[in-house]
């Protein structure tokens, strides 16, 4: 250590210098100086089960020599990721009496998440059988927690052992978002599930009668990186079809650095598709977090269905906000605006009280009464000073609604005038003729480390949708909110991920045996078009388009890929063989003929970045699989905006048998002076449209 240093001093420069994820590629028994560093005293967590590494407390000077011992391919910090946070499926065209097969209830979905409500009635196990024979985990049960023949495993990770005062130790949700998440993706049919009235109707999951395995990686603070590589390295193992990851983190890292992106690479090694949300900081571009080509990324689109919460002023005048409230008003109460009500014994005027900022508000004067406020904020500065409710100015986006602990509808300048009275009315159902389109949070592309990979790959519903909820919060989670509900209504592109991870159940209930790239492309390839006039920002909003499970089970013909194309695709990138070592696990290397371009990785969309008047041509090369009719013949047909040239050769693709393979190359020219352009690529066998968007943008 250098200098001499007291124990306190000594143990808070190890909390302050780093808890580390080490990822080794040999085995302890061919590195004896990392297998020191995995028997020390400062281990926190061994990964064993599906990949090599391990968590321990180290200083900077500690974690530069371990990083120089042969066989560790990385150190990097233990950081913390964040949660991306009924009448959805049957807008998708997917009902609850849908085909289905018997083979629905040996699928298993792995939710990474918050943990679970176990008594729900979303995770009732009447009617189930005993668990699939090839489950292989195990539920961590304790005095307030057991699972059941529904929630066949559950587990839960805290690394560093810190808990905060709301934490539950053990598997139980004490947030809401797993529970919501889980019962999106596989809850059973649940009739009369309503957010206090609201969103009434039958709540169910995509694949009702799938298993669910938790794995609690997120609390209070967020989801540490340690945790979520535990998670994955467990679910792996124990055998579950599907990973459901609603979780990202603020700025997107190199797939190296990535725990998500990591843990996604080892589970499509092993047959497991993992489901990942795109990332709530849109509409900016390059915004979204998960976006490694292996794993499927999930832009957040609405239902036909928002909620709109009026204001009726004493002259029977009507204003319209949107916001989902609960309650109820049982009388006209005087507006004050919260500029006019300064606090100014507390030092403040109306530049702060006029958004209604803590403190900034005079008691006296907004004392029940509605305040308007010119932000939004969570109402609970205007509360705390007496009112009965706020009405709030949002600058923002409005194409989606937010729950608050007390009323709130938006406010217009005459709501002010001759000290009106006012009710607050609660939230209604409107109908959204525009839907689907991507919500304004939903993060967009294109993608930010490789930006001729298209993401995110295709949109599913997450906007107002209800599911189930803990009981062990309120409907907010905030202070003062005493409504405890079984269902809650959120949005995020946390809610649309678990409708893709749903989906792709779904196909694996139908194909058992396809990788989860095969699953993937169905997917993207039989994705809804969308309109590039309610969607500005195009593919880099959508993707390949909007989800619909129905016509993925039957894709026609799929891009299939596997470890061997990733390891190809990074090699191709430069990435060196200890980096790639790293997301793989083993001992592949890069060499001359493993150095694949971008262009040529087996993906269902093409992709080309520019410059700004520079004309480029880029050959794309892809294999399709046929998977639907044994002697069928596809015809290649082109949408091209002007701007773009594209060839096929061979324009048409002849199958004698399915599981035969084609390959095709696409050669594309580009000359984009600003923005965003597309076109699509259609086999077309005249029964499969299996489509492809075709995107050249102008990089920065």
């Amino acid at each position: 250590m250098g200098n001499m240093a007291s124990p306190l001093s000594w143990l808070l420069l190890i909390t302050l210098s780093c808890t580390l994820l080490i990822c080794c590629s040999a085995t302890s028994e061919e590195d004896p100086k990392a297998d020191n560093y995995r028997a020390s005293e400062y281990l926190l967590h061994s990964y064993q089960r599906s990949f090599n590494g391990f968590v321990a407390k180290l200083t900077m000077e500690e974690k530069k020599k371990l990083s120089g011992i042969e066989g560790v391919v990385s150190v990097f910090p233990n950081g913390k990721k964040q949660l991306h946070t009924t009448r959805s499926w049957d807008f998708m065209g997917f009902p609850q009496k849908v085909k289905r097969t018997p083979t629905e209830s040996d699928i298993i979905i792995g939710m990474l998440d918050t943990g679970i409500w176990p008594e729900s009635a979303s995770f009732s196990d009447e009617g189930f059988g005993p668990q699939p024979s090839k489950w292989k985990g195990t539920c961590q049960t304790s005095s307030n927690f057991t699972c059941n023949n529904k929630i066949i495993g559950a587990r839960y990770y805290r690394t560093d052992g810190k808990l905060g005062p709301t934490d539950i130790k053990s598997p139980r949700d004490s947030l809401g978002h797993g529970t919501h998440t889980a019962s999106t993706a596989a809850g059973s049919l649940v009739r009369g599930a309503s957010l206090l009235g609201l969103a009434s109707g039958a709540a169910r999951g995509g694949v009702p009668s799938a298993r669910i395995a938790v794995y609690k990686i997120c609390w209070h603070d967020g989801c540490p990186d340690a945790d979520i590589l535990a998670a994955f390295d467990d679910a792996i193992a124990d055998g579950v079809d599907i990973i459901s990851l609603s979780v990202g983190g603020y700025d997107p890292y190199d797939y190296f650095e990535d725990s998500i992106a990591i843990g996604a690479f080892h589970s499509m090694k092993n047959g497991i598709l993992t489901s990942n949300s795109a990332g709530n900081t849109g509409p900016d571009p390059a915004t979204i977090t998960n976006f490694s080509p292996w794993s499927l990324s999930v832009a957040a689109s609405t239902i036909d269905r928002k909620f709109v919460t009026k204001v009726k002023l004493g002259n029977n005048k009507v204003y319209e906000g949107v916001s989902v409230n609960t309650f109820e008003m049982d009388d006209m109460y005087p507006i004050i605006y919260g500029g006019d009500a300064p606090n100014t014994t507390g030092g403040y005027d109306s530049s702060y009280s006029r958004y209604c900022s803590e403190d900034s508000l005079d008691k006296s004067l907004v004392d029940g009464k509605i305040v308007l406020c010119d932000w939004l904020t969570s109402g609970k500065a205007a509360i705390a000073a007496g009112a009965v409710g706020t009405v709030m100015q949002d600058g923002g986006y409005s194409d989606s609604a937010y729950i608050y602990t007390y009323r709130h509808p938006t406010w217009t300048q005459e709501m002010v005038a001759n000290k009106p009275m006012a009710i607050i009315q609660k939230s209604v159902e409107v109908k959204d003729e525009l839907a689907p389109f991507v919500v304004s949070f939903s993060s967009r592309g294109p993608n930010p480390i490789t930006s001729d990979i298209l993401k995110p790959d295709l949109t599913a519903p997450g906007v107002d949708i209800l599911a189930a909820w803990t009981e062990a919060s309120s409907v907010t989670g905030k202070e003062g909110d005493t409504r405890v509900v079984p269902y809650n209504i959120i949005s995020g592109t946390s809610m649309s991920c678990p409708h893709a991870s749903a989906a792709a159940a779904y196909i694996k209930s139908f194909h058992p045996t396809w990788s989860p790239a095969a699953i993937k492309s169905a997917l993207m390839t039989t994705a809804a078009r969308m309109s590039v006039k309610t969607n500005t920002d195009m593919e880099f909003a959508y993707g390949a388009g909007h989800i619909d499970p129905v016509k993925a089970v039957h894709p026609g013909l799929i891009y299939d890929a596997g470890e061997a194309n990733y390891v190809n695709f990074l090699c191709g990138q430069g990435y060196s063989t200890k980096h790639l070592r790293l997301i793989t696990g083993d001992k592949s290397t890069c060499s001359a003929t493993m150095n694949g371009t971008v262009w040529d990785l087996n993906y269902p969309s093409f992709t080309i970045s520019t410059k700004s008047g520079v004309t480029v041509t880029r050959i794309f090369t892809r294999t399709v699989t046929n998977v639907g009719s044994a002697v069928s013949t596809y015809k290649a047909i082109l949408a091209v905006p002007s701007g773009l040239s594209v060839k096929v050769e061979p324009s048409v693709l002849s199958f004698k048998s399915l599981g035969q393979k084609k390959t095709f190359t696409m050669t594309v020219g580009a000359a984009v002076d600003k923005g965003v352009i597309s076109g699509s690529l259609v086999w077309d066998d005249g029964i499969h449209q299996v489509r492809s968007p075709i995107v050249a943008f102008v990089s920065s």
